[in-house]
């Protein structure tokens, strides 16, 4: 028997497994169509598989075989595929070429639509020592005989034929140089059902019994059973293939029983739409093959059955499975299982229809996978949370993303269409990233990082550092479950110089949040603000003092190698940021200019010229450039009217209140006996020195007064409240938090002091300035309190650091009552240098 396999085009599947399909002109007028009833007579059959491939059957004898002594049989066929009202038929020929020389005596196919015998023709050799047979017999044989009538053998009885009429009633006769052939098609009114073979079907499996003691087909009761083979669609199964698909084949007293497996490899299922649910009936032809030969005979018979099973329906609920994974934010979604006739044509969404390629141009992922053990398959779509077909609604830190969807779906032989209505829902715990703001004042810069989500992991760069604990604490941070902040000085060494102005400095400062696990950044702040500050500063004794700072344009710069306009005079205190000149106007190559009522000096700060000339010429750095001047005003004559005139009277004192005046000093040593000249400003100090101040009341012969020091601290700039700011004296008593704490020395009456209430002196370590921060001079202030001693009321009058415990800023006691004023004092600057 040939196979064809012809896969499905439009309404019809055609391509050949095993030969070739050629196109060709289309057929003449000989051609003869195939009809059913041709089809039943003349042995052609055509079933589908499990993907709707179109499988045509024909018997080897068919009536357009063209054979070759009954061992060759070629058969070529025609195909016309049936086309729609886009494109136009097409005709392909094959053809199928069989060899085949193991003819039992007698073979018997059944299949579906017809049944066929063939048998051996008697030849002269099959009578050799029959005297009633004569030689004229003998050469009729030879020559062939010529069928007139057909005896069908009926429950009723014989029923004769003539060989036209059978023909005309579908039956398919014909001989060939050895067979005989009559093909009966199944419903022909001849055919009767004595030993059905017949199957039943349960929940996961069908039983199909075919009876093997086939009477009438067997002459004698005594026959050998030779050969039982079993295959599906027409093609034999060994034993390791039936096993690996579940198949099983036993015989008892009266049956072969055939096990198969519903769903099971081989068959396929189809689709139904009944109520607008979905149904699937599956089918399969299994065959079986047996030879078997009679004692009576000794002949053998082939005997060949192609059974085709079809189950009732079976109900196949469509079920969505959601794989959605919400962090991944992304809809994951199964939905079936179907049979292989089903096509998903479109999606149907709130607001639009999509197509299959629409949503693929859209970025949704549909696959189609086939079971790996039955013949059903699933689509898988996937839809970004994105879309916007998708909706979104936040609140309570949850963000809800929910799809409504329909899956529009063909059945596609029956082009019958139906649908699958699903909805999605998926909860996504908001995920909030930490964040950085900031700003600046005119000293520091502030910055405020929010943590973001809980359990968010990430790590803070300040600058080109990470933040650290002790770079944290170095930056008074400050924490609670949600954020934290800190301070960053402006002349610290994470702030970066983009630019040196007249009156300030315009600096940077880069905060970088980044996930310490994958180095990505996860947010950038940087926040730039322009610091008043004084580089220059211009002395009445003719000192000049300029700070010449590291601009970030100029990486490769090295401060310590900048000089002046004179290349010997160079700073007298550098490092990796900056320099620092001190000189006089006079000196270093300083120029001078007279303007009006002023006098202008000027210096400039570079790198000396031959350094620059070891630069490469290739370095894209820019020169380091600054310039730095001096105004001097120029005395002046003021012409000033006056007259006299006698007094009227005696003059004479009256009782008043005045402003008491205080003065601070900077002692030489402990010894307080000499000190710093205010011409000597600014001084310069170095960090292993002490510095020792004196404060004394002037001009006052009250015994009963005293002068008591309440605040002492220490700033970089001349304002008493600028920053940052060190706290020497709190409250009468040495700070606390410094590890250098003030040392309060005693003050004895002498030649200079008369009343030793009315002086105060104290000690200080430069090592408490001595940290990151750019410190390179120091104003001193103290608030003075002056006491009267006749009524002490506690606190700062009551002595100095009377209540050690009270050292809390701004936490004074109220002792109005007794005290004769307060007043204020400041001294500097005084240079550290290392």
């Amino acid at each position: 028997m040939f196979l064809i396999l012809i896969p499905r085009r439009i309404f019809l599947l055609l391509a050949a497994a095993n030969i070739e399909a050629q196109q060709k002109p289309p057929i003449n007028n000989t051609a003869i169509v195939v009809t059913p009833s041709i089809a039943a007579q003349c042995g052609f059959s055509m079933k589908s598989d499990s993907f709707g491939n179109a499988l045509i059957y024909i018997s080897l004898q068919n009536c357009f075989a063209q054979n070759v002594d009954d061992e060759l049989f070629t058969t070529a066929l025609q195909l016309r595929l049936q086309g729609n009202q886009f494109s136009q038929e097409e005709v392909y020929q094959v053809a199928e070429t069989c060899q085949y020389d193991v003819w039992a005596s007698r073979e018997v196919i059944c299949d579906y639509n017809y049944m066929e015998v063939s048998v051996k023709r008697a030849t002269p050799e099959d009578f050799p020592l029959c005297p009633l047979v004569s030689d004229m017999q003998k050469r009729s044989m030879d020559a062939g005989f010529k069928a007139t009538t057909i005896v069908f053998f009926t429950p009723e009885g014989k029923k004769p034929m003539s060989l036209l009429a059978a023909q005309q009633r579908g039956y398919g006769i014909g001989n060939t140089p050895t067979r005989l052939v009559l093909r009966s098609p199944m419903i022909a009114p001849e055919t009767f059902m004595q030993t059905a073979s017949h199957c039943q079907r349960f929940s996961c499996t069908i039983t199909w019994y075919l009876p093997w003691q086939m009477d009438p087909m067997t002459s004698s009761g005594q026959f050998n059973l030779l050969e039982v083979h079993f295959g599906i669609n027409g093609q034999k199964l060994d034993a390791v293939e039936m096993q690996a698909r579940e198949y099983s084949v036993a015989l008892n007293d009266f049956y072969i029983v055939t096990e198969l497996p519903i769903g099971g490899v081989g068959g396929y299922y189809e689709s139904h739409i009944q109520g607008d649910l979905y149904y699937v009936s599956y089918m399969i032809e299994p065959m079986l093959e047996l030879l078997w030969t009679e004692d009576a005979t000794h002949e053998q018979t082939r005997y060949k059955v192609f059974f085709h099973i079809t189950t009732h329906l079976l109900p196949q609920p469509l079920e969505l499975i959601d794989n959605t994974v919400p962090g991944e934010k992304m809809f994951r979604m199964t939905l079936g299982h179907f049979a292989a006739d089903v096509a998903l044509m479109n999606i149907t969404f709130p607001a639009e229809v999509l197509s299959m390629p629409d949503c693929s141009a859209r970025g949704f992922n549909i696959l189609e996978h086939m079971s790996p053990n039955t013949s059903l398959k699933v689509f898988t779509l996937q839809v970004p949370f994105a879309d916007p077909a998708v909706l979104q609604q936040t609140g309570e830190g949850v963000t809800v993303y929910s799809l409504h969807l329909t899956f529009g779906l063909l059945i596609l032989d029956q082009l019958v269409s139906f649908s699958h209505k699903a909805y999605l829902e998926a909860v996504v715990q908001d995920i909030v990233p930490p964040s950085v703001s900031g700003g600046c004042d005119n000293h520091n810069f502030y910055v405020l990082v929010k943590y973001g989500s809980p359990g968010y992991n990430f790590q803070t760069m300040v600058g080109k550092r990470y933040m650290t604990p002790s770079l944290a604490q170095h930056y008074d941070s400050m924490e609670n479950g949600t954020h934290f902040s800190f301070v960053v000085p402006f002349s610290a060494p994470d702030v970066a110089v983009e630019a040196i102005e007249a009156s300030s400095t315009r600096s940077r400062l880069d905060i970088v949040l980044s996930n310490p696990e994958t180095n990505s950044q996860i947010q950038e702040l940087s926040v730039a603000c322009n610091f008043p500050s004084t580089l220059t500063e211009c002395f009445p004794n003719g000192t000049m003092t300029a700070l010449a700072l590291k601009l970030e344009s100029v990486p490769l710069l090295n401060p310590s190698q900048l000089t002046l306009a004179d290349p010997s005079c160079g700073p007298v205190h550098s490092d990796d940021r900056y320099a620092f000149f001190v000189f006089t106007v006079n000196s270093c190559g300083t120029t001078r200019k007279f303007m009006t009522n002023v006098m202008l000096y000027e210096n400039e700060i570079s790198l000396p010229d031959e350094l620059l000339m070891k630069k490469s010429p290739t370095s894209e750095e820019p020169e380091y450039y600054l310039k730095i001047s001096c105004f001097y005003d120029i005395n002046t004559s003021q012409t000033v009217a006056f007259n006299t005139r006698l007094r009227r009277s005696e003059p004479y004192a009256e009782n008043s209140k005045g402003q008491l005046q205080v003065v601070m000093r900077l002692a030489l040593d402990d010894s307080y006996s000499a000190f710093q000249n205010y011409e000597e400003y600014p001084l310069a100090k170095y960090l292993q020195q002490p510095l020792y101040f004196e404060v004394e009341l002037l001009k006052s012969a009250n015994p009963l007064i005293s002068l008591e020091l309440e605040n002492c601290w220490a700033t970089q700039g001349k304002d008493r409240t600028s920053q940052p700011r060190w706290d020497l004296i709190i409250n009468g008593c040495p700070n606390p938090a410094d590890p250098y704490q003030v040392v309060f020395h005693p003050v004895w009456t002498d030649a200079r002091v008369g009343y030793p209430s009315h002086f105060k002196r104290f000690e200080i370590q430069t090592f408490a300035f001595q940290n990151d921060i750019l410190i390179l001079q120091l104003f001193v202030h103290c608030d003075i309190v002056i006491c009267d001693s006749k009524n002490p009321l506690g606190g700062i009058c009551g002595g100095q650091c009377s209540n050690p415990k009270q050292t809390t800023k701004g936490e004074m006691d109220d002792f109005s009552f007794g005290v004769y004023g307060f007043e204020y004092v400041s001294l500097g600057p005084i240079r550290l240098n290392l």
